[in-house]
């Protein structure tokens, strides 16, 4: 999962979160604002009744009576005022239930005993609790939608900083991971961006591949500087071995000699011309502006190489479209290239095996398979069978390990996918897919 959408459905699933908390917590604290707004409301009254007696008397309220009563027309507060004959401290304010007029209501109620002209009284001031909750559910509909404005707000404007934010890493992954080929030869300008840290990455995957294409230079030129040198040498010491062998008297143990010492030349001949062949390709020495036909290139390989298939006894069977045409390649590279998984597939064939080429579509792209019934790989050396630098425990004696590496090298220079799928004692099928500049 991508690292804006995991951001994505953080920012998303803890604004919900936030929501879900508030809406459960609304009702309870809703209700304790209103109920210390109201406990601030009977302070209030109360010191304006007592603000009221000091100026005027008790009588004001009590007028000649030994209590005073007052209540609104629907009960929603009341006053009350009551001589008492113990004195004792009072002063709070608490729920609880009284009857006016036989109707028992529930009041938030203030109590306060006081002193006045040596005489004990007790202030009661109510409010019923159902006119301080009859405010809550609007209060908690209001508050709802402007959270859940402001919910939605901070949520597009986190999504759209955060796509802001990450979009530098977006394009450094695209520019410098993404569809990038080896040995990474095209200069990848630095993406714009503020943030120190996506600076440091960049600048460090541009450091990292300069180091990987010149290391690879390096490599590639010692490679061809090197196979040039030794073949100057490697064809004297045929040419003079050559030479003794028909002009020097030989018995027949120094012929077999020679003959030994003229295989070992040829075999580092093979591998000097492969090395070279090698980085010839991945110098970009070939043009690829050739065509043909893929039923023709498979049987100019396939009539070469018959009379190798005619000693194992091997069956050939070549299912291919007739009006397959390959265009931008290089016939001599492609030659090669089914020439070494055909040779191949003859190589490490069973006596009496088969070799089946077929070819069709694959998601709309043209491809061709390359079967064998031979003694396959095992699947911890898939990996390494295109290493030019390894070889494979069942490579054969004649093998130099060097084919599927010009296989590798022209796949990757025609822009080919080359899949490889095998089982011992099974056989092994090379899958070559075309891109669609080519088929």
């Amino acid at each position: 999962m991508k690292l804006l959408t995991k951001l994505t459905l953080f920012i998303t699933l803890s604004k919900l979160v936030i929501v879900a908390l508030f809406v459960a917590l609304l009702p309870t604290l809703i209700g304790k604002i209103a109920f210390q707004y109201t406990n601030q409301y009977l302070r209030e009254q109360q010191r304006k009744v007592l603000k009221v007696i000091e100026q005027n008397g008790i009588d004001y309220y009590l007028q000649g009576d030994n209590s005073y009563g007052s209540y609104t027309m629907l009960k929603e507060e009341y006053i009350s005022l009551e001589p008492i004959t113990h004195y004792k401290k009072i002063d709070t304010i608490e729920t609880s239930e009284r009857i006016i007029e036989r109707d028992t209501l529930t009041y938030r109620v203030l109590s306060h005993t006081f002193t006045y002209n040596k005489h004990n009284y007790i202030l009661e001031i109510g409010k019923t609790t159902a006119t301080i909750n009859q405010y809550n559910t609007p209060l908690q509909r209001i508050a709802l939608y402007v959270l859940s404005a402001l919910v939605i707000l901070t949520l597009l404007i986190d999504l759209i900083f955060t796509r802001y934010l990450l979009r530098p890493l977006g394009l450094i992954i695209k520019s410098k991971l993404l569809n990038r080929k080896f040995p990474f030869k095209e200069v990848i300008p630095s993406v714009r961006t503020s943030t120190t840290d996506f600076k440091l990455l960049d600048e460090s995957f541009i450091r990292l591949m300069d180091q990987i294409h010149e290391t690879f230079e390096k490599e590639r030129e010692f490679t061809a500087n090197a196979s040039h040198e030794l073949m100057t040498p490697i064809s004297i010491l045929q040419t003079k071995i050559e030479n003794l062998m028909l002009d020097s008297p030989v018995n027949e143990h120094m012929q077999s000699k020679f003959s030994e010492m003229m295989r070992t030349l040829n075999r580092l001949k093979k591998i000097v011309h492969s090395l070279l062949l090698i980085s010839r390709i991945e110098n970009e020495q070939f043009a690829k502006a050739e065509t043909a036909s893929s039923n023709t290139l498979i049987n100019e390989v396939t009539e070469d190489l018959s009379h190798r298939m005619e000693e194992k006894g091997i069956q050939l069977s070549v299912n291919l479209s007739q009006n397959t045409t390959l265009r931008n390649i290089n016939h001599t590279l492609l030659y090669q290239l089914f020439y070494n998984l055909i040779n191949n597939a003859i190589r490490y064939n069973k006596p009496n095996g088969r070799i089946m080429i077929n070819d069709g579509l694959d998601n709309g792209r043209y491809f061709i398979t390359v079967s064998d019934t031979g003694v396959g790989i095992a699947t911890e050396e898939l990996d390494s069978i295109f290493n030019r630098f390894k070889k494979g425990k069942n490579t054969h004696n004649e093998s130099y390990g060097l084919g599927l590496a010009i296989v590798k090298s022209i796949v990757t220079y025609h822009d080919l996918k080359l899949t490889v799928n095998s089982e011992i004692n099974i056989g092994t099928t090379f899958k070559l897919v075309f891109p669609p500049a080519i088929s």
